[in-house]
């Protein structure tokens, strides 16, 4: 048995924009055990699920991937990435799985086996469940799914465990390619396969995904290695300047939970109440006192599914008049109302969001004076088709230049137009799924394959 493991993580999200070189070839110089990285999120909203599309850049994603494979194949070591695409789909997961192909041809590398398997979950499949009195529990204070719901979704991901990991690896991949998955269980998955404990496993995850976001001074994109031991866990940044401190770390591992102690996955919880953090040396922190409880009963798949609203465009005006300013918030219902008015026999959504008085925040926004001398208003149109969202996305921004105040007295306008026209966007989408399904097996949902690259076709 090993007595510890060391995992390079060179991005927080591959693809999203290019791993830095500098501190990636500075890890793997040290000959990590293994490569993994996580591609996706939730994060980035419900519109690449359910428009099936990445929104990384396809040359970034190449850049990346050709990074770990060159470095992983040379060392003769596994490579992972999980949530292929940023969607983790399963064309997501099928592009990724020619990009390998196609960098493998591109250098000439010896033949390898690639491991890959799908996330995607049947409509039906999921109805099948509810009509057996299948309780499918909705999070954040969500109700259980009701079939109505599940007609509403577009495409609906499973998020992996480890298990799938595990099971390609074991299957003899030496790349494996994941749809949708939990993000620290791509590094959790060879942890727990090479005999280290889960919860040890899963906190190696947790510290990890992100990459460079658990060091200091902040620097997106860089390196980290994690090494885990059969008692703790120890992470380390690559960049030269940048440090893990006790601060960095502990404090990524609370980043982005509802419980800043717990991390839950497809067969339990990572629980962070009793982590203890270590300044080991300048560059690196060991943790631990972490656990990890089982779960009671069935293994639950998270499931993410993603619905259309309808089609988009966007409208941008820019505002210097301070009159106009004083009274954006009158412009803005004199606008709503003028819509309201054009569009009362469609169905249509439309917003106006402020840049310079709460265009991020909205209504949370605590500043409540605006103290800009100029403003933006990006107008957001929704409607059934293409040319109703154009329609009413130009009427909207239009009426920004329209508003009757009471005290304008030339005929100019007040409103500036970036472009004369609106822009179209991608469609728009919202989640629908945000649910559990208990399932029998934890790779029930998950379609796990191989195949060899590289080598000679037989005559």
């Amino acid at each position: 048995m090993k007595e510890q493991l060391r995992i390079v993580c060179p991005n927080g999200h591959l693809g999203f924009a290019p791993t830095k070189e500098e501190s990636f070839k500075i890890a793997a110089a040290t000959k990590p055990d293994y490569y993994c990285c996580d591609s996706g999120s939730d994060d980035i909203g419900a519109t690449a699920l359910g428009a099936d599309r990445s929104v990384s850049m396809r040359k970034w994603q190449k850049h990346d991937l050709e990074l770990m494979l060159l470095a992983a194949r040379e060392q003769n070591v596994p490579m992972l990435v999980g949530s292929a695409g940023d969607s983790g789909s399963n064309s997501r997961v099928d592009m990724y799985v020619d990009l390998i192909k196609e960098i493998a041809a591109e250098h000439n590398l010896p033949p390898f086996k690639i491991g890959y398997f799908y996330s995607e979950v049947d409509k039906e499949g999921v109805k099948g469940k509810i009509d057996q009195d299948v309780i499918v529990e909705g999070l954040d204070e969500r109700p259980p799914l009701t079939k109505e719901e599940v007609d509403k979704t577009e495409r609906i991901v499973g998020v992996a465990g480890v298990h799938p990991y595990i099971k390609a690896l074991d299957m003899g991949a030496d790349v494996v390619i994941g749809g949708r998955s939990s993000d620290c269980a791509i590094f959790a998955a060879p942890a727990i396969r090479e005999g280290f404990p889960e919860a040890q496993s899963y906190y190696l995850g947790k510290v990890l995904e992100c990459a460079s976001f658990c060091a200091e001074p902040y620097g997106a994109k860089e390196s980290v290695v994690g090494t885990i031991t059969h008692e703790d866990v120890k992470v380390t940044a690559m960049h030269p300047n940048q440090r893990c401190t006790i601060a960095s770390v502990a404090g990524h591992a609370m980043y982005e939970r509802a419980n800043p102690y717990f991390e839950y996955v497809a067969g339990g919880m990572l629980d962070m109440t009793n982590c203890k953090y270590e300044q080991y040396d300048e560059k690196t922190t060991r943790i631990t006192g972490m656990e990890f409880v089982p779960v009671e009963g069935k293994v639950k798949v998270k499931l993410e599914g993603s619905g259309k609203n309808g089609e988009k465009y966007i409208g941008i005006a820019g505002v210097r008049d301070p009159y106009t300013i004083q009274n954006i918030d009158k412009v803005v219902e004199m606008a709503e109302q003028q819509v309201a008015e054009e569009f009362k026999d469609q169905d249509y959504k439309i917003s106006f969001r402020v840049f310079g008085k709460n265009g991020v925040m909205g209504d949370l926004e605590p500043v409540k004076e605006i103290k800009s001398h100029e403003l933006c208003i990006v107008v957001e149109g929704i409607a059934e088709t293409a040319e109703e969202a154009e329609a009413l996305t130009l009427f909207g921004t239009r009426q920004i230049f329209y508003a009757r105040l009471p005290e304008v007295k030339g005929t100019a306008g007040t409103a500036a137009f970036i472009v004369d026209d609106v822009l179209p966007a991608t469609a728009s989408y919202s989640w629908t799924m945000n649910h559990t399904m208990p399932v029998d097996d934890p790779l029930e949902l998950f379609d796990v394959r191989t195949e060899m690259i590289g080598e000679p076709v037989k005559a």
